[in-house]
Order: C-alpha cells, then sequence, then structure tokens
C-alpha cells in the first residue's frame, strides 16, 4: 500500500508550507496493524519531504506531537511481515489539537466521540479565543 498518495501528499505539503502555529486538522491515519501504533498526519514539510508532522502513538500510553520519517514508516515489518498502513476510512471531524488532548485523556489515539469532545470542551474552557470546534472541510 502507498501511504502518501499523491492528492493526500499535496494537503500534507500545503498544510506544511502554512504559518506554524495553524492547527490544522489531520489528513491521514497511518497505524501498525498488528500493534498499538498509530499516526494522525497533519502536514509534511516542503523542504524535508520524507518528514511528517502530527499526533504519533507508539503504543506505550505516551502520545505526542511530533515529527516522523515516511522513509522510516515505510521500512517498518511487524511481526507478519505487515507493514504500516493507511486507514481508508479515516474522516478527521476535529482539529489536531482536539486529538491530541483526547489522547492525553485516553493513553492513547482515540476516535471515540465521548472523549474528543471531553477534550474539545477542555481546550475551549482553557483557550476561550481560539475554541476548537469541530473540524470543516479540509484544505485542499
Amino acid at each position: 500500500m502507498i501511504l502518501i498518495p499523491d492528492d493526500i501528499r499535496q494537503r500534507l505539503l500545503a498544510n506544511g508550507a502554512a504559518e506554524r502555529e495553524t492547527d490544522h486538522v489531520p489528513v491521514v491515519k497511518l497505524f501498525d496493524p498488528t500493534g498499538a501504533a498509530t499516526w494522525l498526519i497533519t502536514e509534511m514539510m516542503p523542504d524535508e519531504r520524507d518528514i511528517l508532522f502530527g499526533l504519533c502513538d507508539l503504543g506505550f500510553g505516551c502520545p505526542e506531537l511530533g515529527y516522523v520519517s515516511l522513509a522510516e514508516l515505510e521500512s517498518v515489518k511487524g511481526p507478519l511481515g505487515l507493514g504500516i498502513e493507511r486507514d481508508l476510512h479515516f474522516a478527521a471531524r476535529f482539529s489536531l489539537s482536539v486529538y491530541a488532548e483526547a489522547a492525553q485523556i485516553a493513553g492513547r489515539v482515540t476516535e471515540a466521540e465521548r472523549v474528543l469532545a471531553q477534550a474539545a470542551t477542555a481546550l475551549r474552557t482553557r483557550n476561550p479565543e481560539l475554541p476548537p470546534e469541530k473540524a470543516g472541510p479540509t484544505r485542499r
């Protein structure tokens, strides 16, 4: 499977070229089909097309925002010889900050609506001038 097809690559590059402080909606979800590792990726660095940014969860209970090498993800082979895969059905409903807050609450990347709503409320309470609302259409 191609992890980052051209249409997704273009969206990631556009996000990577945007202002640093932008709270993007995740564009793609990658995961290890034989383990707990999950990545919600929002950006690809325009000058370093191997470097992705997003919410990284290696399955140890401490997800964090950070950078990951696309080449490294593509080279991973699990115990059954399976590589990292792209979730073909993932559609982000919130910005990355909400997913990161929810991951801190749950101890892992989650798509549970209740936890995401709790995270959005917590962020809205802490930062009322920047309310993390449900995501609208993604930038193309």
